[in-house]
């Protein structure tokens, strides 16, 4: 581990794009998914790779269980596969009929969610090791998903879809949260009933609903208006993860390399970090919240229309910033 400041950079090779990192529940130890086909367990705290096991086809995301021992992947081939992450023993729990594109982990109900291409959204008892059950299936391609508590949202074209794991009847919640333009990542609030929305045309939307007075709030703007040659030069918004320590502050990554945190209530960019070399594909604060993955990773289009870096994860230490001093 290579460490400037306050910044890490993890020397570990990574063949191929980043598809998705993430912190464990109770320590720091980083789960990475990559093109490259391999999951990689990484402890931060120990500068070691703990695991590193390669898979048939491409990884498209991970995520955690409500514990650090076992992970889940999804896969290009629409596999979902079970990681034991001490004996390293992989298990194929099943899989959608086209490529999977999204997990994530329901710790109120053990449940395990996983979108894809084939249009559905499926749900997999972690505890028993059943197989799918078919929570909806849903007229088009699920290219974006976010799971906390009992809600599952889901970003399709460029609307946004709130479910309820306790009642999939219907959605709770249907918006176009960005005026229209097609989503990239959702990202629901951990500790409030809402969530974000980034875009592909470089806008951050956040809705959060008010039972007090019956009034949601809600707001959309720009992340990075620029202008190229006298016209609007559009960034897609990749990623977007809300801060477990400073509540009402989310930060975003997007396709420039950019990273920035927010405050959600004045919308004002509280910090941005130095520019990376790649886009930025995926976030991730640890439990705490003192710590920020950022995968700095190429995408599939940009590694055959240019000369890229290799992909990269950087660790920021951030509780010992002073987010009023740095204000933008």
């Amino acid at each position: 581990m290579n460490t400037n400041g306050s910044q890490s950079k993890l020397e570990i090779p990574i063949g191929n794009s980043i598809s998705g990192i993430q912190f464990a529940p109770h320590s720091n130890n980083l789960l990475i998914s990559s093109w490259d086909t391999c999951l990689r367990l990484y402890d931060f705290d120990a500068s070691v790779l703990r695991l590193e096991s390669p898979s048939e086809f491409a990884l498209v995301d991970c995520c955690f269980t409500g514990e650090d021992t076992v992970a889940f992947a999804a896969d290009s081939g629409g596999f979902i596969r079970r990681f034991d992450l001490h004996s390293g023993i992989v298990d194929q729990m099943g899989n959608h009929d086209d490529t999977a594109t999204c997990i994530g982990y329901s710790n109120e109900t053990c449940l395990l969610i996983t979108s894809g291409f084939d249009n559905k959204l499926l749900s997999w008892d972690v505890r028993t090791k059943k197989a799918s059950s078919l929570l909806r299936s849903l007229d088009a391609e699920i290219e974006s998903m976010s799971v906390s508590g009992f809600k599952v949202t889901v970003g399709i074209g460029a609307f946004a879809h709130v479910f309820d794991l306790r009642n999939f009847d219907k959605p709770t919640l249907s918006m176009e949260p960005c005026s229209g333009a097609q989503l990239r990542c959702v990202s629901l609030i951990p500790y409030a009933e809402g969530f974000a929305a980034g875009s592909v045309d470089g806008r951050v939307a956040l809705h959060v609903s008010n039972s007090s007075n019956l009034n949601d709030i809600g707001y959309a703007f720009r992340y990075h208006p620029k202008s190229k040659d006298g016209r609007h030069h559009l960034v897609s918004v990749n990623d977007i993860a809300f801060s477990p320590l400073v509540s009402g502050s989310f930060v975003t990554g997007n396709d420039e390399g950019y990273v920035s945190i927010w405050d959600a209530r004045s919308t004002k960019r509280l910090i941005e970090f130095p520019r990376y070399s790649n886009s930025v594909a995926s976030l991730s604060y640890n439990h705490s919240g003192q710590l920020l993955a950022v995968a700095s990773s190429y995408t599939l289009g940009e590694a055959k229309e240019k000369r890229v870096e290799p992909p990269q994860v950087f660790i920021h230490k951030v509780d010992g910033i002073d987010f009023g001093s740095n204000s933008a």
